[in-house]
């Protein structure tokens, strides 16, 4: 089996989380929570997340 990481369509805001939960087979809430804590509390998330964005096809 060939995955891809790719941009959901079960999106919230662009897909991202959704895209990352389905290539690790896990709930998309639970990736979208690790983004909202490394946000929160590293910083690094929205940086992390608006990469992912830019470079994840759809």
């Amino acid at each position: 089996m060939n995955k891809q990481l790719r941009k959901s369509s079960d999106r919230k805001i662009a897909g991202v989380a959704g895209g990352v939960a389905e290539y690790l087979d896990i709930d998309p809430t639970i990736i979208r929570i690790i983004w909202l804590c490394a946000a929160l509390f590293a910083g690094t998330g929205a940086i992390a997340y608006l990469i992912c964005w830019i470079l994840m096809p759809e």
